[in-house]
């Protein structure tokens, strides 16, 4: 399976050392779109995920097609989760990597099922990636200043049993 990812994913794996977890998982490639690339390596040069990111030849920058709907996604969304939605969109069964409930949402509404970085820590328990799901957890929120709802937390942790 391959998978188009937003800054957020990237960002967030980075900041606890998982990033490789998406190269295990999207066996067939993830791929960013261009404005993705400037956010995390370009303008978040020096931040979190920047160095990882730029380093990581399993990743690929695609450029999106269709940019009357990256304008209309605009609308609602920032450049990265506008151009990652109508990429995911033009790849043909990939997953959509998003964190921001705002642009989960719009995504939901197009028929795309948006898989977020607790997902993929859910994943790399269940697939014995890593050992404890609830330290990768804590470290996302105080290494990675991730926001997490408690009731988010807690369902994850009670999905792969640690809770």
């Amino acid at each position: 399976m391959k998978a188009v990812s937003n800054s957020s994913v990237l960002i967030a794996l980075s900041s606890i050392g998982q990033l490789e977890l998406l190269n295990q998982r999207f066996s067939d490639g993830v791929f960013i779109p261009q404005a993705v690339w400037k956010e995390v390596v370009e303008t978040g040069s020096g931040r979190p995920g920047a160095n990882q990111v730029a380093n990581a030849s399993w990743l690929t920058i695609c450029p999106v097609n269709n940019l009357n709907l990256v304008s209309l996604l605009r609308l609602e969304l920032d450049e990265g989760e506008s151009e990652a939605i109508a990429l995911s969109l033009e790849q043909p069964n990939s997953a959509i990597l998003l964190d921001e409930k705002n642009a989960r949402g719009v995504a939901k509404r197009m028929n795309l099922s948006p898989l977020g970085t607790v997902g993929i820590l859910i994943w790399a328990k269940q697939n014995r990636l890593i050992s404890t799901l609830k330290e990768q957890l804590d470290a996302l929120q105080t290494v990675g200043k991730f926001r997490l709802s408690y009731s988010v937390y807690q369902e994850a942790l009670k999905n792969v049993g640690e809770l």
